[in-house]
């Protein structure tokens, strides 16, 4: 009997030390949360793209025993292609043509005993750090139709090849405005900011010049040759 008490003791002893740990664990957290205030900075910088794309196609849409005819008319057309951007001045290191593509052409009111038809397709990609001479090409299709080519093109995209290293310079700027909104918040409460406890960098925000259009996943605007770069930083500081 004695020696259950002495063991229910020891148990008793050994709980309630345990709660004594867990509740001062939980009181330090709580003091740590506390004396810790989150803000979320941001910094910007318009640039000029520096690398324009340009992605075009010219096909033929011919009947199935046309094929052959088909292929000739479509060198003959790679060749009025090829002659138009070179008197362009387009060099042979800003484009890349793709091998022809064919697929059927479906109409799905026709008889089944009516000739197939079939599309052969092939794309033109430019890329080219002279934005002026891409925009200027993409405005240029019809010189190409006027030589029975039936050429299509997509508006041109705009890239900024210098993001990576924006990113980094912008990231101080974020942690600085982050640390004036604390530094707001703290005053309000008669506190004071102390030191950066952490910092995580948020998406990269790509946008038109005064857009306000951004995503949770980022954004990465094409359209235009003046971009928007938008960085957020959410900041930890130590309030004093």
């Amino acid at each position: 009997m004695k020696k259950t008490i002495i063991i229910s003791s020891v148990i008793l002893s050994v709980a309630l030390m345990a709660s004594v740990l867990i509740y001062s664990n939980n009181l330090f957290k709580i003091q740590n949360l506390d004396n810790t205030l989150s803000t979320t900075g941001s910094a910007t910088k318009v640039v000029d793209s520096d690398l324009a794309k340009l992605t075009s196609n010219f096909s033929r849409v011919v009947f199935e025993d046309k094929l052959k005819e088909g292929y000739t008319l479509m060198a003959q057309d790679e060749a009025k292609v090829v002659e138009f951007l070179k008197n362009n001045n387009i060099t042979e290191e800003e484009y890349i043509l793709s091998p022809i593509r064919m697929y059927e052409e479906y109409n799905y009111n026709k008889s089944s005993y009516e000739e197939k038809q079939y599309n052969l397709t092939q794309e033109v990609i430019i890329t080219s750090t002279d934005i002026e001479k891409v925009k200027s090409l993409s405005q240029k299709a019809n010189d190409l139709i006027k030589l029975d080519v039936i050429y299509q093109t997509n508006s041109p995209e705009y890239y900024y090849t210098k993001l990576p290293e924006e990113r980094i310079n912008l990231l101080p700027e974020a942690v600085k405005d982050a640390q004036k909104r604390a530094e707001a918040i703290a005053a309000s409460t008669d506190r004071k900011v102390g030191t950066l406890k952490s910092a995580d960098m948020g998406v990269v925000q790509v946008m038109q010049p005064d857009s306000t259009n951004i995503s949770s996943y980022g954004t990465y605007d094409t359209s235009t040759v003046k971009k928007e770069i938008m960085i957020t930083v959410k900041a930890n500081f130590v309030l004093k």
